[in-house]
């Protein structure tokens, strides 16, 4: 009975240190992005007071045509800018919390897999058919799990690098 406890103790202890890791993390990418909007909303501020300035500065119907022009392109950079930025807060939350997430199942498999050949040494006679579904089980979860993982890192990557070509393309120029 007491070992039992111990490991119950031990695996709660286990859950919480994972879920702390999880909430630092992402906390973490939470403060990062409050930062950016921040500076972005900051930046739009100073950018906008600016802009207004030179509005009322226009003399003539050129001088205004030419001003759009002029504050067309920085806006445009400026988002593209701080699409990449949240992008990439959110790909370095996501990459922590998945290797949080793949640890644990690294240890979950590694843990149902020791049970499993410590139930089939202490099974009755005839077990034989449990223990291999158990295990055949394990081995198509493990499977669908990697097969998930596969998938997120191919949409990821399809991800980057549309975003890459998408802001690879300058404004006002054609893409090829």
């Amino acid at each position: 009975m007491y070992k039992i406890s111990e490991q119950l103790t031990s695996a709660n202890q286990a859950g919480v240190e994972t879920l702390v890791t999880i909430a630092n993390a992402s906390f973490a990418g939470v403060e990062r992005l409050a930062a950016l909007n921040l500076n972005a909303v900051r930046t739009l501020f100073e950018d906008s007071t600016e802009n207004t300035r030179a509005l009322f500065a226009v003399k003539d119907v050129q001088d205004f045509v030419s001003l759009q022009t002029k504050l067309a392109q920085p806006g445009l950079e400026k988002a593209t800018v701080y699409s990449r930025s949240v992008y990439q807060i959110a790909t370095e939350t996501q990459e922590a919390l998945s290797g949080v997430v793949e640890g644990k199942v690294s240890e979950l498999n590694k843990n149902a897999s020791l049970a499993l050949d410590k139930a089939v040494k202490t099974a009755p006679a005839g077990s034989d058919l449990a223990v291999n579904a158990m295990r055949s089980a394990l081995s198509a979860a493990n499977s669908a799990y990697d097969n998930m993982s596969k998938a997120a890192r191919q949409v990821t990557e399809i991800a980057q690098a549309n975003l890459a070509a998408a802001t690879a393309v300058k404004p006002g120029s054609k893409a090829a």
